[in-house]
């Protein structure tokens, strides 16, 4: 991702910033944007442990159960250029720290949702929290570019979305021990209204202190974040036009790159979403509810050792072309899951986290390669195309209702499809 700094020497990874110079101080800002990339995947990553278990106390259909997805994923398209103004007025570090709040907002509405037995209370809660993790996206996307050369934009990126992949894996593996394994103990026979009831009086104590123990981490980052609010001196806009943002939309590459990221999303959000549902099938590997819940760190873990490896590629081979090969493999991947049974479907599947690891800070960075002091409103613009987790998974939901998981797993295939198209058109660096 260019921005609009001075180029810096190899002894001088953290140049100046646009419209203003870094603080003192400034390298450590890149460990609080890492810890903002682990917090943010990981938390949205427990979505995949939720869906299977709301599925099964509400009785849900797989296109009711990605109602989840869709309540999550559709803040980044309703927050998200109001979050990029938010930044674009009071800064990078002070729209982290508002971000952080929000979601720590978010976690405590579980309480109540927890305490209601109510689906709609869920969706709410989720609403709010995705729309912290907007806010804080929209900030440490284009902050982690600016923290150094921007030639070497699209490997950083991909580096410090590593420790993302890094919180998808850890969390859904004490989400499915907490959630997945205790509600599990509660008599198979009983009802759907009986269990959600059993469910709420036993389990509300975890989930209360689960929750609050996640809002309260999110309090200490946002003070540390605050602390460090002077050390990045940047230009802020007074008056900023939302309309104004979309006409970077007239520009093919970035318009492509925001359907890149809107499919990207989707296909990643679809795949996680339905794999302990499809890990569980006699004709895959037949496992219980909570052993395929400590299965998803399999295939979010492949995207934390492919980011660290793809940082490396990124270095010496054209992002795009990096990206065609991965989008390949995923294709293929697909087709084995899709086309076969057993251990072979159900890894293939897994397998797919591999290919997903630089999709989405490549497909971001080459974006956004070009937009100057409007890299705010790109990344805001970028973030709202992540509502494609909204909406591909309640497409791929559907059809799995209609054909079967094998069979739905056509819609991330053509997702898919599409990145192979972006990664071969934007092959070329616009940077000299």
């Amino acid at each position: 991702m260019a921005l609009n700094i001075p180029q810096a020497s190899s002894t001088d990874p953290l140049p100046e910033e646009e419209h203003g110079s870094a603080g003192p101080g400034t390298a450590s800002l890149a460990y609080f944007v890492f810890a903002l990339f682990f917090i943010f995947g990981g938390i949205t990553s427990l979505n995949d442990v939720i869906i299977p278990k709301l599925k099964g106390l509400f009785t849900l259909t797989y296109g009711q159960a990605m109602l989840v997805q869709s309540a999550y994923f559709a803040a980044y398209f309703i927050v998200s250029i109001p979050a990029a103004l938010i930044v674009r007025r009071i800064g990078y570090m002070r729209g982290a720290v508002v971000g952080l709040l929000t979601m720590m907002a978010g976690c405590l509405l579980f309480v109540p949702a927890s305490s209601s037995g109510r689906f709609a209370m869920f969706l709410g809660a989720l609403f709010v929290l995705a729309s912290g993790v907007t806010i804080v996206q929209v900030v440490a996307n284009p902050l982690i570019s600016m923290l150094g050369n921007p030639r070497t934009a699209h490997s950083r990126l991909t580096f410090a979305q590593a420790f993302n992949s890094l919180g998808t894996t850890l969390f859904p593996y004490f989400g499915s021990i907490l959630i997945l394994g205790s509600i599990a103990r509660i008599e198979a026979d009983a009802g759907p209204a009986y269990a959600l009831d059993a469910h709420m009086s036993a389990e509300s104590h975890v989930i209360v202190v689960a929750y609050l123990g996640i809002a309260l981490a999110l309090v200490v980052i946002a003070a540390l974040v605050w602390m460090q609010r002077n050390k990045l001196r940047e230009a802020r806009a007074d008056h900023v036009s939302i309309l104004g943002s979309f006409d970077l939309l007239k520009r093919p590459r970035f318009a492509f790159g925001v359907l890149g990221i809107f499919v990207y999303v989707g296909a990643e959000v679809a795949i996680g979403s339905l794999l302990v549902n499809f890990l569980m099938q006699p004709d895959v590997l037949g496992l219980a509810e909570v052993d395929a819940g400590k299965h998803v760190p399999f295939y979010w873990g492949g995207a934390m050792v492919g980011r660290f490896a793809g940082a490396w590629f990124l270095r010496r081979f054209a992002p795009g072309k990096v990206l065609a090969t991965v989008a390949i493999a995923a294709l293929l991947l697909l087709a084995v899951a899709a086309e076969t049974t057993g251990a072979a479907s159900g890894w293939a599947l897994l397998a797919v986290g591999l290919a997903n690891a630089i999709m989405f800070p490549t497909i971001f960075s080459l974006a956004c390669e070009g937009l100057g002091d409007r890299a705010a409103e790109g990344s805001g613009l970028i973030c709202m195309a992540i509502v494609g987790g909204a909406i591909v998974p309640w497409v791929t939901g559907h059809m799995a209702d209609a054909t079967g998981l094998h069979a739905a797993l056509i819609i991330p295939a053509i997702c898919y499809a599409a990145i192979l198209a972006f990664g071969l058109y934007a092959r070329r660096s616009l940077i000299g």
